[in-house]
């Protein structure tokens, strides 16, 4: 059953932060088969390598869990429950879900990874052949494990043999079989999925099913989605307008429902339909406090984020230094179902030392010694968990909400 009347914005908030797995503290604490039921919840788990504090994919999983071990992600990878793949951008999913990926890989196509792989196919098929060759008879490499060359960063600047491994990952001809110190080791995909997944290269999924499945996985994994944000989901093309899912809501497949001030409706899956009703009868509090990644599906889609939450967020380490409005990588602050501020943070791991070089209120958002607690209390977490729980807090704007602020995390780091 959707709801009578429309859901308040509150309501949507809530409804997709339940969804994302970030409404309320965890009761527990993690255990290994949680990570992958959070990857699971979420669909994919964005990669990246900047480490100022956690790597992305760490991070994005602290907020969800808390406390964990990061060396379980590693194992997890390397035991074959979880595999990386280039869907949104690069990320980790859950092996379950190998076929249906490797199924929507020609729809794919126009993703910028995807292109350059095919490119370097065609251009460097004998030399990429010879290297899949040499992986089949003396097994996995690293990039290092060729000779290397001065390079840059990206694609264009890798050496040769980069560029080929990267090729034939993009392509599924080569998997991510474990990291070390965070690098890839690859190996064929026959000795990866091939000994987690049955029918691992057999089995198909017509074209069609395919974007249906990638469609609502994308709402679940969303809790409430307008049409034109779904697809940046699992990047795949067209946009979607609301006429491209009035078969599904007419099958039952997805429900179609009102939110207050929203110029388009949500959808929402049916699995999520108890929290729709939750949501809409306001049970649903959210209360969780703590800081997200930049790459966290809340806020990868700028314009989701900012029709969600009214956040407009802009990864800022790949603007010039003198552009940046507040940091280098920046991570939002959740508290009380609101993306309340943004946090520029660096993990000192040797000192111990977690600082806090600014800390940016949003406009509008009052400072209390309510909300002092809350975010402190996220920060005292996210730095004991990075191994540096002495926080050190420089800037923070407003200027009032600095003595609010030092006062909770004195008495955070005291409990």
């Amino acid at each position: 059953m959707t709801p009578t009347a429309p859901l308040r914005p509150a309501q949507a908030r809530a409804l997709h932060l339940a969804a994302q797995g970030l409404l309320a503290r965890p009761r527990r604490r993690a255990r290994k088969a949680d990570l992958v039921a959070a990857i699971e919840r979420m669909q994919l788990l964005q990669i990246d390598t900047i480490h100022v504090v956690a790597r992305s994919p760490y991070l994005v999983l602290f907020s969800r869990l808390g406390d964990y071990p990061q060396r379980w992600l590693e194992e997890l990878l390397a035991e074959r429950a979880i595999f990386e793949v280039w869907a949104h951008e690069a990320c980790f999913a859950s092996m379950r879900d190998y076929v249906l990926h490797r199924n929507a890989l020609p729809q794919r196509e126009h993703h910028w990874a995807i292109r350059n792989a095919r490119s370097h196919r065609a251009r460097n098929g004998a030399q990429i052949e010879r290297l899949l060759q040499h992986i089949r008879e003396l097994g996995p490499v690293k990039s290092s494990d060729f000779e290397r060359e001065d390079a840059g960063g990206g694609w264009w600047g890798w050496k040769d043999e980069k560029r080929w491994l990267e090729a034939g990952f993009a392509l599924g001809e080569l998997m991510v079989a474990r990291r070390e110190n965070f690098h890839r080791v690859y190996d064929l995909a026959e000795r990866v999925a091939g000994v987690a997944v049955a029918d691992w290269d057999t089995a198909q999924i017509a074209p069609e099913a395919v974007r249906q499945e990638t469609v609502l996985r994308s709402v679940q994994a969303l809790g409430i989605a307008q049409a034109r944000w779904i697809a940046d989901y699992f990047r795949t093309r067209p946009r979607l307008r609301d006429a491209d899912l009035d078969a599904l809501v007419a099958q039952g497949a997805l429900l179609r429902v009102e939110v207050q001030g929203w110029s388009a409706p949500g959808y929402v899956h049916p699995a999520h339909a108890p929290l729709l009703a939750q949501a809409a009868a306001g049970r649903l509090r959210a209360t969780r406090a703590t800081v997200l990644s930049p790459f966290d599906p809340v806020v990868w889609d700028r314009e989701r984020a900012s029709e969600l939450f009214g956040f407009d967020y802009t990864l800022e380490c790949y603007v010039p230094e003198p552009k940046r409005r507040y940091g280098y990588f920046v991570l939002p602050i959740l508290a009380g179902g609101r993306l309340v501020g943004r946090l520029d943070a660096k993990a000192h791991r040797a000192a111990g030392e977690f600082e806090v070089r600014a800390l940016y209120l949003e406009d509008g958002i009052e400072p209390s010694e309510r909300l002092a607690a809350d975010i402190a209390a996220a920060i005292d977490e996210c730095a004991r968990w990075h191994g540096t729980p002495k926080v050190r807090l420089s800037r923070c704007r407003p200027a009032a909400f600095a003595p609010l602020l030092r006062r909770a995390l004195s008495a955070a780091a005291a409990a």
